[in-house]
């Protein structure tokens, strides 16, 4: 028999735990100000969308080590977002559950989704909020 948080979370939807307003990045944006954008909102990455706002990529920390090490052995300063960023991006829909989230953040590598409508970015979610709704449910 399920506990009653754990049927709770089953009902709560990500859109309505998911950071509203996310950060996102332009494939031709220079790196340099994606990861200063990065730093300064205290995020371990963010989405990259198109002109249409449909997610294209994801720019994370890890990737930005990518710039890094270009700068220490090729002496390449920069580049665009696109250069660095991962290709084949995870999702979630906002109609998703807790619950499902939960399950991709224990099965997958990564720290946050970005959260989707229609093919069209409408917010990102991370551990951290998916923590804090079990925390409002105990």
């Amino acid at each position: 028999m399920k506990k009653k948080g754990e049927k709770m979370l089953q009902s709560l939807l990500v859109r309505e735990y998911m950071s509203g307003d996310p950060l996102a990045f332009a494939p031709e944006m220079d790196v340099l100000d994606a990861i200063h954008q990065l730093l300064k909102h205290e995020m371990t990455g963010a989405p990259v969308v198109d002109h249409l706002g449909k997610v294209v990529g994801f720019l994370s920390e890890k990737d930005c080590l990518k710039v890094a090490l270009n700068a220490s052995y090729y002496e390449e300063r920069g580049g665009r977002v696109s250069e660095f960023m991962t290709h084949n991006v995870t999702t979630l829909e906002g109609d998703a559950t807790l619950t499902e989230a939960a399950e991709m953040f224990m099965t997958l590598p990564f720290r946050c989704y970005p959260v989707v409508s229609e093919s069209k970015l409408i917010g990102q979610l991370s551990r951290r909020n998916v923590l804090k709704a079990l925390e409002r449910l105990w």
